[in-house]
């Protein structure tokens, strides 16, 4: 009876080796690592033994060494303090002036100017004037001349009295037309508070049946007839209206009407029948006053 083997006697052959060539890739593993940490004791002992000689060489090593530290400390601050917000930009009320209509960034770019304002948000805020003002049935150019004499374009404004942003609307007194872009805080985003201020300054040109008399509710003259500000305004108006019709500035605006109200008169007396009255001087004549506004 024969017997076969080979089978075994190669499966045996072919694992030991595999076991020769892990073997010797291990050995040889070994011997490449303690090689490597031989060679770089050697050189790590080397470097400590020319700094300890060269001062020089040792400080700027040492200032190389504290200048790296450092970056790694104010990058892992910069991490920690600020987070980045790519969607910022979608927050900013700015426009490109080069992006606008020829009028528009004449106008942008004139009140830049004058009263130190950057053209970027300064040409949202014309392009928005524009817009509403359109809808609204009002000169942008007016809008923009309120904006400059109530805030000089400054958002954040605030009066003695409590009126606030661009337009400078009492907030407390027009609490519900803030309502719609979501409550009294909205007062000091520029596009709502221009949104608002038109609003009002539209009510109050159609209460009082011109823009003179306009101005004059919507600055709230009570003491006075408001002739110093509708001036103001109007002469305001009349140099964006040049600047963005391209015209030479107008140097003379003529002055507001004053708006005067008579008072009623005073109710006669009431005397009891059968009683003389004496004669005496005649009461004077009634004189011209001021109505009482609503502040705008």
């Amino acid at each position: 009876m024969t017997t076969f083997t080979a089978p075994h006697q190669n499966t045996s052959g072919v694992v030991a080796s595999i076991k020769t060539t892990l073997g010797d890739t291990y050995r040889g593993f070994l011997d490449i690592t303690h090689n490597s940490v031989a060679l770089l004791g050697t050189l790590f002992a080397v470097g400590l033994i020319v700094l300890s000689a060269r001062a020089d060489l040792r400080q700027s090593a040492e200032q190389q060494l504290l200048g790296w530290l450092l970056q790694r400390q104010e990058a892992s601050m910069e991490e920690t303090l600020i987070a980045v917000e790519p969607t910022a930009i979608d927050r900013v009320t700015a426009a490109d002036p080069g992006d606008l209509p020829k009028q528009q960034a004449n106008v942008t770019f004139w009140l830049s100017r004058k009263y130190r304002v950057a053209p970027e948000p300064l040409g949202a805020l014309v392009a928005e004037a524009f817009e509403i003002g359109e809808k609204a049935k009002l000169d942008p150019t007016l809008i923009l001349a309120v904006m400059a004499v109530e805030s000089r374009f400054n958002p954040f404004a605030q009066s003695p009295v409590g009126a606030q942003g661009l337009m400078q609307v009492l907030t407390r007194v027009h609490t519900d037309k803030y309502e719609d872009f979501g409550g009294q805080l909205a007062a000091f985003d520029p596009v709502s508070n221009l949104r608002v201020g038109v609003r009002v300054l539209q009510d109050c040109i159609k209460r009082a049946g011109s823009v003179e008399g306009g101005l004059r509710l919507y600055v709230g003259a009570v003491t006075t007839d408001g002739g110093w500000y509708i001036d103001k305004v109007m002469a305001e108006h009349m140099r964006i209206q040049s600047v963005a019709l391209g015209k030479p500035l107008q140097r003379y605006v003529p002055p507001a009407r004053s708006v005067n109200v008579v008072a009623p008169a005073a109710p006669a007396p009431v005397v009891a029948p059968g009683t003389e009255i004496e004669a005496g001087p005649a009461a004077p004549a009634a004189t011209p006053a001021t109505a009482p506004l609503a502040q705008s």
